[in-house]
């Protein structure tokens, strides 16, 4: 029957074979084609003569051919055909579908439709079929049967789209159904059914099915709906990472059903880079992504913002027309994250309405823990991402050099801690991926190299973490290590020793890298820079530090720790300590030679030289040789001759320059040191052993006991310095003068730290070191007097002193805390001299002070953090004591001297140590509040909370402020006081804003500013500051701010003369004296603050609507969760316009106050305008705006507005006034100019804020139209531009102008003898 079915279709006309076709039974004709198809035999050609014979211009034909087609999909689904024969069974379907009619085209379509929903499809090979089932159906413009009604082509093919993307979906054929859309033709709302339905199906696939469904998502969305895919794509992700988080944090149990972490991120690797490919493709859709996440900063980071879409983004750097603006978002995102955060932890009612965002660094930091699974894509942008923001928010440079590196000012923070995540984000990335390593390296040390004019320390910080990680490593880079010590003769000292420091654990590992240092550093020694030898110089003294000869003690005490804990390989097994020593002894021989150089370049080398001593005792010898043979070229040896030291021999003078050859106090400081580690340390080991090599010690120990004798003996005459004496700086001899003049203070501090560590509390001793600090007081005493004469008044203040932070500390004990019987007699001495004590805390205070600023001391044991440590325990412990048990009204009864009492500096070092610790040691706040608490009892283990340490020690120095405030007002002592509330701010940032003790210190603050009154305006700052700080993180300050101005409009008056303004007396803080500059400008930058926060809240509100926006059934319910914080917002603002309608009829005096409070308004109008805006967003969905929205505008329209523009007028009036008396003095025509130049800077806030007033009005006015509620009935329209000339005021005022000019010009003549003298005064 087939071999006559093809016959037949071979005729040139078809009608035999029609006929014949005719008289088949449909099913016969099914039966024939499936038997052949499954032989394999020419189906096709069956195929084309039963399609030749049933045209669709016959009914029956046309049902045939439906018939047919049924049969042929179910013969392909049904898997018993060949590949070949399936794919030309298919074809020849496709050929012939256009010919169908639309109703049979309907049916055949709707067929597919049930076998997809029912799931009966076996192999989805017919889907090829659908696309152009669809297609043919979308070109029928007649209507047809659809369902119940009728339609057209295009409407069917719109409503067969819907039922198929509205039933379920078999997920084997999810990627085949994606793929089929990119055949159809869709329109964008088409578009959007299939990717919502697609996206849909994400949670129901298994993850491996998922790259190939994003990537078929990707090429669909090239027809449109590209926001929607990025946007499911990024949302699933996000969701499955937070599942994944939690599961991983969670039960052991939920194993079984995770998906494996690794599994996990190999996909995303694939879809990022499938998007990334999309992208490169379709710029279109690289725009999208941007546009998507930008707008996700602005509301709620959670939604869009995750590690995936993060990696995402920085896979996109790879396109170069991205790069930079992709950067450029992560910056800001970083950046305004941190900002975020500063903002909520600042302030309590934020907290309470905003719940704690996650942070963009973490999810940074694991997007880099991610990329181990070969995200190669990923770790370039990483390391870009990294060192750029290195580069931008490291460390400045400021004008006068220093750089602004441990300061945590509030505003430096996010800067601060982007820069730390750049080099947290290099040094994870460096410990992960060793393909980067050598990249990261080269980069960071090109920094180094390169930018040795600006601050590197954060590059030098990151590059010792990197060597401190893996130095065996880092051996392959030793190249690009080696190649930057050619740099080091250039770079400044500071740099030099960073980068030593840093590297200094690959020195131990490689030889080859040591040596060629070396041969740097001997160049350097010699180079005609200055800054090259002192590199030399320490570049040498780091070697001796680290490189160990046997038989040194273990050092235990080291103050760096050579971190070399993974180096597991004996390193010096090669190259062993007995080569170490012959290196070493190397090496002192260069630094002999240093000794002939600078006076800079020596004093480095007394400084450095006790801490290699006490890392490598073995150098003992050699060192005290060299210190001693030093000693003697400026050692006088008779023991009759006074002074004892050649002073003359220390200076230098080369024709006019004066300059200092030997730091002879360094060296005898360096002396004294290593003599007493050697004693104390090395000594006591070496009883048994050889006794000849002891002889030096002896020596030196003779020598400095001569030194104090004959120093005590020596007057001030004998080193040519007493009174009469010149020390100007503009002379040499005043130059050499003062230079002998430091030379000798410095040698009598160094023997008082001497003698009192070899005294064993002898009386004798402390006797000798009381008159070496007289004979250092006495020159100290001559240098400030000389100096109070001259200009530079701190000539004195810039020498460090020269005793040890652990002298200072044992000092201190023995002077005020040592109760031991036998010490009372000898230590009765130095407590006899009032002098002397004061000098021993002011020189601990100094040395705190130092602290603070360079995050080290001078002095042995200076930069070891550790000891630094301990020794401010100790110190802080005996200042405390003392300030409370003698408290300053006590001692200052009693004696009448001048300078400042010791438990005033005692208090004084209080408040610098506390302010130190917080700032370098954060971690350790509990140790060192447990070390002050002298009460505790070793063998007590009560564990005590850093709040119940810090409340107590609160608790002591309140009651030293409430002893203060009751004195009489003429006793109270400012600096103290102010010193006082330093304290309690330093101490209540330990206390936990949640705690009781947090609570009783807010309210105890608060009635301190109610119940007392001073009139000293820096106390009163600082209390009401202290005030604020404690309030924001309790609660909002607007009703204090409310209070407070009540009472500065009751005690500065009414700008209305007439009105009598009633006294509210809230706080007693604020009084006629501290009321106009104090306190105002400390309220309105508090407003100002509260402000900045209701700003922060409505943009992000405004964020979170334009998200919402997009999808209009979620605006319908979006303004309900919003709704506390826009109650949070109306309250605040409303308090906030009873406070500025206080202070605008307050009569301010001209100047900081009245400008500031024109900004400040300014503002408030700006953000009440913003508030307008937000409500005209959500007007529509919200239908109308709340009534507390209503109340705020009437508020606004009664209380404030109208007073604002009295107040403008009484500006100007009040400028005008100071302009006529001005002029009316007619001195100086320059002081008219003055006077006017201020009143136009003054005056300048006022146009900002009329036109801030004005748009507040416009909006409203919007406002008003778009919710149907007239908003504007509480508003008086502005007159301020409507002006009306007044006849008989101006002939009033012109008249008075005439009478002025006769006046003026008669004093004028009186004057003009006088005129040329006084001009001539002013050229000179």
């Amino acid at each position: 029957m087939d071999q006559k079915i093809i016959c037949l279709a071979a005729e040139k006309t078809a009608d035999r074979l029609q006929e014949f076709l005719q008289t088949l039974e449909e099913d016969d004709l099914a039966n024939l084609l499936q038997n052949q198809a499954v032989k394999g035999k020419a189906a096709g050609a069956l195929l084309r003569a039963i399609f030749k014979g049933s045209p669709c211009s016959v009914e029956a034909g046309a049902l045939r051919r439906l018939k047919i087609y049924t049969c042929c999909i179910q013969l392909v689904e049904s898997g018993d055909l060949h590949k070949e024969v399936a794919s030309e069974i298919i074809g020849l379907l496709m050929l012939e579908a256009h010919n169908f009619p639309g109703p049979l085209l309907v049916e055949l379509a709707n067929e597919f439709v049930g076998a997809i929903k029912e799931g009966s499809l076996m192999n989805g090979k017919s889907l090829e079929l659908l696309p152009i089932i669809l297609t043919a159906l979308a070109t029928k413009k007649e209507n047809l049967a659809y369902g119940k009604g009728e339609l057209n082509g295009e409407e069917c093919k719109k409503q067969l789209i819907n039922a198929l993307c509205s039933g379920r979906w078999n997920q084997q054929y999810v990627i085949q159904l994606t793929s089929m859309f990119r055949d159809v033709p869709l329109t964008a709302e088409e578009m959007e059914f299939v990717m919502e339905k697609v996206l849909r199906m994400f949670s129901k696939l298994n993850l491996q099915e998922i790259p190939p469904l994003v990537y078929q998502l990707l090429v669909l969305s090239s027809k449109g709906s590209r926001k929607k895919v990025l946007e499911g794509i990024i949302s699933f992700f996000s969701e499955l990472d937070k599942q994944h988080n939690e599961e991983q944090s969670g039960d052991e149990l939920l194993d079984l059903v995770t998906v494996p972490s690794g599994e996990l991120r190999h996909v995303e690797g694939t879809i990022i880079l499938h998007i990334v490919f999309a992208i490169k493709l379709d710029c279109e859709l690289g725009r999208e992504l941007l546009k998507h996440l930008k707008a996700g900063q602005q509301g709620d980071l959670s939604n869009n913002i995750c590690p995936f879409s993060i990696a995402l983004l920085l896979s996109v750097t790879r396109i170069q027309r991205f790069e930079e603006q992709v950067f450029d978002l992560l910056k800001t995102l970083i950046v305004k994250s941190f900002k975020d955060l500063q903002l909520l932890q600042g302030s309590k009612f934020l907290q309470n309405l905003v719940p704690h965002r996650s942070s963009v660094s973490a999810m940074i930091l694991e997007v880099v823990k991610n990329s181990v699974h070969s995200w190669d894509h990923v770790t370039q942008g990483l390391v870009e991402l990294g060192f750029i923001l290195m580069d931008l928010y490291g460390p400045k440079k400021i004008p006068d050099g220093k750089t602004i590196e441990t300061s945590s000012s509030l505003s430096r923070m996010p800067n601060q801690q982007a820069c730390k995540l750049g080099a947290n984000i290099l040094l994870e990335t460096f410990k992960i991926h060793e393909i980067i390593r050598q990249e990261i390296l080269e980069q960071v040390l090109n920094r180094v190299v390169t930018r040795a004019s600006s601050p590197i320390s954060h590059f030098l910080d990151l590059l010792s973490n990197i060597v401190m990680y893996a130095p065996l490593v880092l051996q392959s880079c030793s190249s690009k290590v080696t190649e930057t010590f050619d740099y080091l003769s250039f770079l400044p000292l500071q740099t030099v020793q960073g980068l030593l420091k840093a590297v200094q654990p690959l020195l131990k590992v490689s030889m080859s890298m040591r040596d060629s240092l070396i041969i740097v550093l001997r160049k350097a020694m010699f180079a005609s820079q200055l800054d090259a030898r002192k590199s030399a110089v320490a570049g040498f003294l780091l070697l001796l530090k680290n490189f160990k000869v046997l038989g040194s003690l273990s050092s235990s005490q080291c103050s760096q720790s050579i971190g070399v804990s993974q180096v597991h390989v004996d390193v010096h097994s090669r190259y062993n300590s007995v080569a170490n020593e012959t290196f070493c002894l190397e090496i002192m021989d260069s630094l002999r030679r240093c000794i002939g150089q600078q006076a800079d370049v020596r004093l480095m080398l007394y400084e450095g030289f006790y801490d290699v001593l006490r890392r490598n005792s073995q150098l003992a010898n050699s060192i005290m040789q060299t210190l001693l043979s030093q000693l003697k070229q400026f050692y006088e040896p008779q023991s009759d001759v006074l002074p004892p030291l050649k002073l003359e021999a220390c200076i230098l003078t080369q024709g006019d320059q004066i300059s200092l050859q030997e730091p002879l106090d360094y060296l005898l400081c360096c002396i004294q040191h290593c003599l007493a580690w050697y004693k104390s340390r090395v000594m006591p080991l070496q009883q048994e052993e050889e006794e000849e090599e002891e002889g030096f010690y002896q020596d030196l120990d003779d020598m400095l006991e001569s030194i104090t004798n004959r120093m005590i003996k020596s007057e001030l005459e004998d080193f040519e310095l007493d009174k009469s004496a010149d020390f100007s700086q503009s002379t040499g001899v005043g130059i050499k003068n003062s230079i002998c003049a430091f030379l000798v203070m410095g040698v009598c501090e160094v023997l008082i730290e001497y003698n009192f560590s070899i005294s064993n509390f002898s009386k004798n001793k402390f006797e000798e070191v009381l008159s070496l600090f007289m004979c250092y007081k006495k020159l100290s005493d001559i240098l400030n007097e000389k100096a109070g004469k001259g200009k530079t008044k701190a000539a004195n203040k810039t020498n460090d002193s020269f005793l040890s932070l652990k002298f200072v500390s044992d000092l201190l004990t023995a002077l005020f805390r040592d109760s031991t019987q036998s010490h009372e007699e000898s230590l009765s001495v130095l407590r006899s001299s009032n002098e002397f004590m004061r000098y021993a805390v002011s020189v601990a205070l100094q040395k705190v002070q130092q602290l603070k600023e360079t995050g080290h001391v001078s002095g042995p044991d200076g930069q070891n953090p550790e000891k630094i440590f301990q020794n401010l325990c100790d110190i802080t412990r005996v200042l405390l004591w003392r300030y409370t048990s003698i408290p300053t009204s006590v001692e200052e009864s009693g004696k009448k001297e001048k300078g400042k009492s010791i438990s005033l500096l005692c208090l004084e070092g209080l408040q610098k140590i506390f302010s130190a610790v917080q700032q370098f040691y954060q971690p350790r706040i509990h140790q060192f509040l447990g070390a002050l608490d002298v009460t505790d009892k070793e063998g007590e283990e009560v564990e005590v909370s850093v709040n119940e340490r810090a409340a107590f020690q609160i608790r002591q120095f309140q009651r030293s402020l409430l002893n203060l405030l009751s004195s009489q007002e003429e006793d109270f002592n400012s600096k103290e006081a102010l010193l006082l509330v330093t304290v309690l701010s330093n101490l209540s940032k330990l206390l936990e804003p949640s705690s009781p003790q947090f609570v009783q210190m807010l309210s105890w603050t608060s009635k301190i500013c109610k119940e007392y009154s001073r009139e000293d305006a820096s106390f009163c700052k600082g209390l009401m500051n202290l005030l604020f700080s404690l309030h924001v993180l309790y609660k909002s300050p607007v009703i204090l701010l409310r209070d407070l101005s009540q009472d500065i409009h009751g005690h500065l008056g009414d700008i209305d003369q007439d009105v009598e303004v009633e006294k509210t007396n809230h706080f007693a803080m604020v009084n006629l004296r501290t009321a106009a500059p104090t306190v105002c400008l400390l309220v309105l930058s508090q407003a100002e603050k509260v402000l900045e926060e209701v700003d922060w809240l409505i943009t992000r509100l405004k964020g979170q609507v334009s998200q919402e926006i997009v999808s209009e059934e979620a605006s319908s319910q979006a303004t309900l969760p919003n709704h506390p914080i826009e109650k949070a917002i109306i309250m605040q603002l409303g308090t906030l316009l009873t406070f500025f309608h206080e202070l605008v009829q307050t009569a301010l005096p001209s100047g900081s106050c009245v400008d500031t409070l024109l900004k400040d308004l300014c503002k408030m109008y700006t953000i009440l305008t913003a508030l307008v805006r937000y409500y005209l967003q959500v007007c529509q969905s919200s239908g109308g705006i709340p009534k507390n929205m209503e109340k705020l505008v009437k508020l606004s329209g009664s209380h404030l507005t109208p007073l604002c523009y009295s107040f403008i007028s009484y500006v100007q009036n009040k400028k005008s006034k100071s302009l006529t008396y001005t002029g009316e003095k007619k001195e100086k025509s320059a002081a008219v100019a003055t006077a006017m130049a201020r009143v136009l800077r003054e005056t300048k806030p006022i146009p900002n804020l009329i036109f801030a007033i004005e748009q507040y009005e416009k909006f409203l006015i919007h406002l008003s139209k778009k919710s149907k509620v007239n908003l504007m009935q509480h508003m008086k329209l502005s007159t301020s531009r409507d002006f009306k000339i007044k006849g008989n005021i101006l002939d009033m005022v012109l008249r008075e102008d005439e009478e002025e000019d006769e006046e003026g010009t008669a004093s004028q003549h009186e004057e003009e003898n006088k005129e040329p003298a006084k001009k001539k005064r002013k050229n000179k």
